[in-house]
Parts: C-alpha cells; sequence; structure tokens
C-alpha cells in the first residue's frame, strides 16, 4: 500500500455507483446542541481555516483518498451494508461541525438513524475518462463546512471492482487509511459467506480523544513548561517554523498550484538491504531516510543542523489503534548532519532527535503554535516553505496482511500551497516518496534534483552502508516569506 497521485492510479473503465449518505430522522438537525461534543485543536484550526478562506473568494481545498480491489462480481448490496456498518461503527464520520456560541462543536448523528443510498452515477470507456471524473467529484463533493464529509463509490466491471472512499481532513487522517480498507474488505467478505465478520459494532470515538486532549492542553498558557521543547526549538531556529532550505521560487504572501508526483526511491530487495544497513549503526528504516533527506539538504548548500517538523501519530499502544481520526501531532525534530560526519554518525544524531521529540510528545501542535507564534497562528496558512518530513511503514498497519490481494492505495490532494511536503512509504513492493510542491520553475528544478539526489542517496546506503556519491543540487537562495496549506 503506497501513496501516490490519482491520475497515476491504472483503472479500469466501468460503471459507477456512489453511496450517499443521509439521516432518516423526522426531527431537523437544528437542535439545542446539548449532545454536542468540542472539536480537537487540529479540527478547530482546519474549520476555522476554511470558513476564512471561503469568505476570501479563495478557498483551502483538499482531500485524502483510499481505494481498493474486489475481486469477480461485486455484490452490491453486500457492499452497502459493509459500508454502512464502517460508517456507523466510527462516530467521527457521523458527525457534523458546527459553530455554537463562537466555539467549533461536533453534532454526532445516532447509528441507527443514518441510511445509504445507491446512486447510478454512468460507465466510462477509458482509464483517463473515469480519473477525470473521480478527481473532479472528490474536489468538488469533499467539503469541510459541509455534512457529510466524505463520499463512497466503486467502478463496476464483469469481474472485478474498484472501491474509493475520499474524505477531508477533519474527519481522517494518513493511518486512517488502511483501518478503512480492512474493515469495509472484512465486513463485505463474511457477508458473502453469511459469517460475523468479528468487528465491533462501535470502534474507539475520536470524539473522546479530543475531549481528553481539550481537557489536558486548553488551560495551559506561554508559561508552561511543557512547552520548553518548543521553546528550545524556537531559540535555536530563530522563529516557529523550520524553512525549507531550497529555493522554489516563491513569492511572499502568494499561494500557488501544485505539482503532485510519486515514484519509487528503492525497490522492495533494496529496501531490505537499506534496513539492514540502518540497523548496523542502531538505526531504523525511518530514521535512515530522513539521515538520508538531511544529507542531500546539506549538499545542495542548506545548513549542517536539520531542522523540519514532522508528523507524529498519537494513536499509542492502546485503543485508537484500530479508530478513524486525526490522530496526528506534529514536531519540531532537529540533529547534526554537518560535513565530515559519516552515516553512522548521522545517524546516531537522528535517534537522539527523535528520542528527544517523543518525550515531548504530549503538547499538541495547534496549541503551541497557538501560544507561540500567536500572529502566525491567526493567518489561513503556514507563513513560509516549511521543511516536512512524513514517513509510514504500510506492512505493518491493521490487514497489511491481506494487502496483495486488496491492492489498497492513498491518494492525497489540495488545491493550492507556498512550500513541498514529502511522504514516505515502505510497502512490500520497496520505499515510495510522494511530494507536493508549489508549481514554479524553480520548484520543479529544485524538487527534480532533490529527487534524483535522494534516490542515489537511499541507494548507496544500500550498497555501501553510508553516504558516498557528491550530490549537485540547486543551490539555496535566500529564503522569502510565503505560505504553506495547513
Amino acid at each position: 500500500m503506497r501513496q501516490f497521485p490519482l491520475e497515476m492510479h491504472h483503472l479500469a473503465p466501468g460503471r459507477v455507483v456512489e453511496w450517499r449518505l443521509r439521516s432518516t430522522a423526522a426531527r431537523a438537525r437544528g437542535r439545542d446542541g446539548a449532545a454536542d461534543r468540542r472539536a480537537s485543536f487540529n479540527q478547530d484550526k482546519h474549520f476555522t481555516v476554511a470558513e476564512e478562506s471561503r469568505g476570501s473568494g479563495d478557498p483551502v481545498a483538499s482531500w485524502l483518498a483510499v481505494t481498493f480491489e474486489v475481486a469477480g462480481r461485486l455484490d452490491e448490496q453486500a457492499l452497502t451494508q459493509a459500508l454502512l456498518a464502517f460508517v456507523r461503527r466510527h462516530e467521527v464520520l457521523r458527525c457534523e461541525f458546527r459553530r455554537l456560541a463562537g466555539e467549533l462543536s461536533c453534532a454526532p448523528f445516532t447509528p441507527a438513524e443514518l441510511a445509504l443510498d445507491a446512486v447510478p452515477v454512468g460507465s466510462f470507456d477509458t482509464s483517463e475518462g473515469l480519473r477525470g471524473f473521480l478527481t473532479e467529484r472528490f474536489t468538488r463533493s469533499i467539503d469541510t463546512l459541509s455534512w457529510p464529509l466524505f463520499t463512497m463509490g466503486a467502478v463496476l466491471r464483469e469481474d472485478s471492482a474498484t472501491v474509493y472512499l475520499a474524505f477531508d481532513h477533519i474527519v481522517c487522517d494518513g493511518m486512517s487509511m488502511p483501518i478503512v480498507v480492512r474493515e469495509v474488505l472484512t465486513e463485505y467478505e463474511a457477508l458473502r459467506r453469511g459469517l460475523d465478520a468479528g468487528l465491533p459494532a462501535a470502534a474507539p470515538s475520536y470524539l473522546d480523544f479530543a475531549d481528553e486532549q481539550r481537557r489536558r492542553y486548553l488551560s495551559i498558557d506561554a508559561g508552561d513548561e511543557r512547552l520548553d521543547y518548543w521553546k528550545s526549538f524556537i531559540a535555536r531556529n530563530g522563529e516557529f517554523f523550520p524553512r525549507f532550505p531550497l529555493d522554489l521560487g516563491v513569492e511572499p504572501d502568494r499561494m500557488y498550484p501544485i505539482v503532485n508526483e510519486a515514484s519509487e526511491l528503492l525497490d522492495a530487495a533494496e529496501a531490505e538491504v537499506f534496513e539492514k544497513s540502518c540497523l548496523a549503526v542502531d538505526g531504523k528504516p525511518f530514521m535512515g531516510v530522513l539521515a538520508a533527506v538531511a544529507f542531500c539538504l546539506r549538499e545542495a548548500g542548506g545548513p549542517g543542523v536539520y531542522r523540519g517538523f514532522m508528523p507524529v501519530s498519537e494513536r499509542g499502544r492502546g485503543p485508537w489503534n484500530h479508530a478513524v481520526g486525526w490522530f496526528v501531532n506534529t514536531m519540531p525534530i532537529e540533529f547534526d548532519a554537518s560535513p565530515g560526519r559519516d552515516f553512522g554518525q548521522v545517524m546516531a544524531g537522528v535517534r537522539a532527535g527523535f528520542s528527544e521529540m517523543i518525550s515531548h510528545i504530549d503538547v499538541p501542535f495547534v496549541r503551541a503554535w497557538q501560544l507561540l507564534a500567536p500572529e502566525e497562528f491567526a493567518a489561513q496558512s503556514w507563513p513560509y516553505p516549511v521543511n516536512f518530513f512524513s514517513y509510514i511503514d504500510m506492512r505493518k498497519v491493521p490487514g497489511a496482511e491481506r494487502h496483495g490481494d486488496w491492492r489498497p492505495a492513498t491518494h492525497v490532494w489540495s488545491a493550492r500551497a507556498n512550500g513541498a511536503c514529502s511522504w514516505f512509504q515502505r510497502d512490500a513492493a520497496g520505499l515510495h516518496m510522494n511530494s507536493l510542491y508549489v508549481d514554479t520553475p524553480a520548484a520543479r528544478r529544485t524538487m527534480g534534483d532533490f529527487q534524483e539526489a535522494l534516490r542515489r542517496t537511499v541507494q548507496d546506503i544500500a550498497r555501501g552502508g553510508g553516504f558516498r556519491r557528491p550530490i549537485a543540487l540547486t543551490p539555496p537562495r535566500q529564503p522569502v516569506r510565503g505560505g504553506v496549506e495547513v
């Protein structure tokens, strides 16, 4: 399972059916709000940006989607039941978001009052036409300010089907996508056999997680000692956000259309050898990739000390492992990657930096941002291109043992940005990279060079256990202030 642009998906054409969610309750939803729940910090900021950008005439828009395959002729009734059971199971998917006295609240529908209607959409004769329809459909139907906050459908053929679900970020994260695949297909396959899937009627609720998070952190102020890690990072970095150090050709206060591209960095065999090279210096594969990224940025003229943001799952080892929601905290990480340090030395720095970061993971990013950079928090986007690194080992997610049969894939899309974000995924086929960045000539040149340099570097680590080849990238220019989408 890996992440790549929907436009790169080799979808066979077919007949498209969608399932529309509705409430069967006779009463209107405009009740007194007594049963409403508070949104999480991530959700509140995301919704606020959507509100403000909608009023500006340049709305911030994005979606996360997952696609997976069903072998044989699709049983539409069984899939309808499986999809409905999935939505009923996760409370966050049944939520309608709204403002009440300035606060963002979540108004959950009860599971029993929800129903799905199958709606024929049309037939597509070409893969290109189908991909174009799905891209437009997701973009048009996913709206942070309107319920429901996702769309569901399938491409039907005589001997197979491709199922798709696309979500607004406010109700899910990247780690939710494997949960979607596992639960829908486990339920579907059980229904086809007349068996009980063994899945709970209700999963642990993200709304409970959000309640607990707010109780712990809503009352803290900028003087709270739990913000000391952030403050020390800001003191060394000089500002709240770590800048992306290479030239993207952006202008201050301007947003740009994006380039969305993906490629393979290592095949399956190379990824196995790469992992052994990382283990040999007491590191993990994600640490090795981050060390390689730091090396490439430094060789391009970036700083010797790597500073960047890293999203970290807040699911832990508790009940949230099988819950859908936005369980992501974004944290700063730094380590020494200066010239003269070999792979093992840089890896030791990554390991120490990651350990220090994890020991301070408790404060939510949005809350730290609000307290420590209030002027920038008031904006609709991050203030300039930010250094960002994300890694997921898809071999370890729920349902990974069936990915060869289900062939799932994730897809992300964003309308505009003013920076670059890269996601790395390890799966049974190898190590992959998906980047979204501003569509400027400088960014295309810089990111193309960076991707090729990174590919050579991780291959060198796999083959020789360390940094070997000199890297030639477009040198950076003086950073300018701009923005990157939240």
